[in-house]
């Protein structure tokens, strides 16, 4: 029998061959997209899951009152995990880390290589499941060695075990040493937030900042809890968050717990609360494939039932020769699950082809490997897959009489058990949705693109096209203004100075220890921090509301600061001129104003911050290039670079690049919507597809008629066509709003947007409407050809 009824499929497939290939690749495809996002939805959730003491580690997050708001952090202050494990029974370990980590050159003789480290406590790798190729975990408990990992050691040594025990130097901005190499780790897993190629210990983190700073005041690092097994982590976390107001009574900070993992995920926090992050992401794309599946099953439906009519005497035979009702739909299920599994297989073959470009958006390293999990998900998508697509055809096509069937009073226009409205409805309704799926795509990657192509374009108060930054050795960082002054002579290059920091995002800050005259001794307001050099805000091309910037001419410039217009408004000072601003202990004047310019992403409204003149506390060079001369003037600077630093590598960034990395998952979710949207709209005008042409089997008499009486093609395909206008009308009634909604709430994560045009959304449903008329016109224009004598006729 399922011999038979294997025979039975297989000839069906190649009887409708047209319904087979539109249906294998309306599911195969949606069947790719959804592996695809499976693949990335797995793996976002599995980041940071690693780790053996995965359920008892947490991150120690800080609360903090800021200008009337509550503000989440996971950054900490410097001695506060010793502190923890030292006064709070239920913590089993703790680790401090430098947070946010820094560029390290480390050499071997005259080999440099220069990667991103970390200094960190000497329990760090007992915690941190991070597998070691050579040496020991306690490695760090010396703060003479350093830890290096499997690139670096190859890079430098050849090999890890040649690396073992052997003396490197490093150096960063704010220091060099040597250090004895006690351990190699393996590549840190993709599927870690946390990176480094060098580890160093925290103890020398320590003698560089001195006792000084060590103090509850002072934040910029990240703290790490294991609790112990029985501990309970809400308990904890309420115990424990006091306790820096008990170290520092004037502080206002509270503390709580987070589960290392999920912090990944759940890195945004609105009044101390978990609410939203990359989780955000994940739902969506989820919602997403779910939604391509279904639109790809509900083709399935479409079309087979589009050619019932074709089946009917095939049913009537069946049954009178004793075929029951549940034989008949057992076999139709069938005939739907071989297509799932044919799908299935076809879908992982397109999703092996297509990783690299998906890994290439969504800046994964993703691949099918052959696991359980794999296979289980596979399973379970064929079967949902298939009894999804199948049901309804099957129970259609098994529910007629033989005695009606084999009379053909089915055949004709008038039936009432083929085509019941609750049918037609349920049928059209199927449409509606994939459309109002399509719409709101259409929607929604126009408004996406429109947002990206605002930011990267929008006027930031500065000038970020043709600006370098350049790492400097310590070398250069001690002779700094003697390699300003020759890269300055640099043919191509326009300006030179140096900074802190990147001058993109908030990458220090201070809240408190400043005041000035008439201030609110309650506000906590953030500033935001950039010591500089000379010539820095001319070198960005920040405008001045007020005053000037500094100058070499004017001696007194060390005890001077500069505000930007947001700075000022928050201070609620007039003639800000020459008044005293008070910072860290020290009278500092207000020489001059800079207009607000963006140094956050565009999600985030221009807050306060000074310029301070600190040459001494540089970290980068900044360059602006000269249009047009760009290539000479790298290969001046590179060339200068290695005089000054014989063995080290020019290594510079454009700032334009910093600039497009905040918007990075903005970008993704853009070209991932074209793509969606693409398909979505593929999949439902098949679907569409499917439906003209069981409407125009099913009015074949119809049409016949009208011809006969008269009727020409053009009007015979707008017959066929206004009902189909209809239903993408409907569908753009129902998927407008919706659109409205959806884009209007992710344009609300950005404090600088478009406008929503009213435009947007006509315009889509038109194009969705354009896209079914030349659909369905397919269908319309064969059936007006029809020849009259061929509908009339009874068989």
């Amino acid at each position: 029998m399922i011999r038979h009824n294997l025979i039975v499929i297989l000839r069906n497939f190649g009887k409708y061959k047209s319904t087979f290939v539109i249906n294998l690749l309306g599911l195969s495809t949606g069947l790719a997209c959804a592996i695809l996002i499976a693949l990335w939805v797995t793996d976002e959730y599995q980041m940071d899951k690693f780790h053996e003491l995965d359920s008892r580690l947490y991150r120690v997050l800080v609360d903090n009152k800021l200008d009337g708001k509550l503000e989440t952090s996971s950054t900490t202050q410097a001695i506060l995990g010793d502190a923890l494990q030292a006064e709070v029974p239920e913590v089993e370990k703790a680790v401090t880390t430098l947070g946010g980590g820094f560029d390290l050159t480390v050499a071997n003789g005259e080999t440099h290589q220069m990667g991103k480290a970390s200094m960190v406590d000497a329990n760090f790798l007992q915690i941190f499941s991070y597998d070691l190729l050579a040496g020991r975990k306690d490695a760090l408990n010396d703060k003479k060695n350093i830890v290096l990992s499997e690139s670096s050691a190859k890079a430098l040594f050849g090999n890890a075990e040649d690396a073992l025990g052997k003396l490197v130097q490093w150096e960063h901005p704010h220091g060099k040493g040597e250090s004895i190499v006690a351990a190699v780790m393996k590549n840190i897993s993709p599927r870690s937030s946390f990176h480094a190629d060098y580890l160093l210990s925290f103890e020398i983190f320590k003698d560089i900042v001195g006792p000084q700073d060590l103090h509850w005041g002072n934040f910029g690092c990240n703290t790490f809890l294991v609790l112990k097994p029985n501990a309970d982590a809400a308990t904890v976390s309420s115990k424990i968050a006091g306790f820096v107001k008990k170290k520092a009574p004037d502080s206002r900070i509270t503390l709580q717990l987070a589960p290392y993992a999920d912090y990944y995920l759940h890195n945004e926090y609105v009044e101390g609360r978990p609410s939203g992050g990359r989780i955000e992401y994940v739902r969506l794309f989820s919602l997403i494939g779910i939604v391509i599946v279904a639109l790809a099953c509900i083709n399935f439906m479409n079309l087979a039932t589009a050619r019932a009519t074709r089946r009917l005497r095939e049913v009537g035979v069946r049954k009178a020769i004793g075929a029951g009702r549940t034989s008949l739909t057992l076999q139709y299920l069938s005939e739907s699950m071989l297509m799932s599994v044919l799908s299935v297989v076809i879908a992982v073959l397109m999703a092996d082809l297509l990783m690299p470009v998906f890994n290439q958006i969504t800046g994964k390293n993703l691949a099918l490997h052959a696991s359980p999990m794999l296979f289980a998900f596979l399973g379970c998508i064929t079967i949902l897959t298939g009894l999804l697509s199948g049901f309804y055809p099957a129970i259609y096509l098994s529910r007629f009489s033989p005695a009606v069937v084999l009379k053909g009073k089915l055949a004709g226009a008038g039936s009432t058990m083929l085509h019941s409205a609750a049918e037609l409805f349920a049928r059209k309704g199927l449409i509606v949705f994939q459309f109002i799926i399509s719409i709101v795509f259409i929607v929604a990657v126009w408004v996406i693109y429109k947002q990206i192509d605002f930011v990267q374009h929008k006027n930031l108060g500065y000038d970020k096209d043709q600006l370098i930054y350049i790492k400097p050795e310590a070398y250069t960082l001690s002779h700094m203004d003697a390699f300003l002054n020759e890269a300055s002579r640099v043919e191509g290059v326009a300006d030179a100075s140096s900074i802190a920091r990147t001058i993109i995002g908030s990458r220090a800050s201070t809240v408190g220890y400043f005041n000035w005259e008439g201030k609110d001794p309650d506000a906590q307001i953030p500033f935001e921090i950039v010591n500089c050099n000379y010539g820095l805000i001319e070198t960005l091309g920040v405008e001045m509301a007020q005053g000037r910037t500094f100058s070499r001419e004017h001696s007194m410039d060390s005890s001077a600061i500069i505000l930007n217009e947001a700075a000022i408004r928050v201070m609620n000072m007039k003639d800000p001129l020459g008044k005293i601003f008070n910072l860290w202990g020290k009278e500092l004047t207000i020489i001059g104003v800079a207009k607000d310019f963006h140094f956050q992403s565009l999600h985030e409204k221009v807050t306060p911050l000074f310029f301070r003149l600190a040459p001494g506390e540089v970290e980068q060079i900044l360059v602006r290039l000269e249009r047009g001369k760009e290539h000479e003037a790298l290969e001046g600077l590179e060339q200068l670079y290695k005089q000054t630093n014989p063995g080290f590598a020019f290594v510079y960034t454009f700032l334009s690049k910093d600039y497009e990395a905040q918007y990075v998952a903005e970008q993704r979710v853009g070209v991932l919507s074209g793509y969606f949207a693409t398909l979505a709209i593929i999949i439902s005008c098949l679907g569409l597809f499917g439906l003209a042409a069981f409407t125009a089997e099913r009015r074949l008499k119809e049409i016949g008629i009208r011809k006969v009486l008269g009727s020409g093609e053009w009007r015979i395909i707008y017959l066929l066509s206004a009902d189909f206008s209809k239903i993408v009308l409907l569908s753009s009634a129902i998927a407008l709003p919706i659109a409205f909604v959806i884009t209007r709430s992710w344009l609300s994560g950005f404090a600088y947007k478009i406008e929503l045009s009213w435009w947007y959304f006509p315009v889509a449903a038109a194009t969705a409407l354009l896209i079914a008329l030349l659909t369905v016109g397919v269908q319309a224009v064969k059936a007006s050809r029809v020849n009259p004598v061929q509908c009339l006729k009874e068989e």
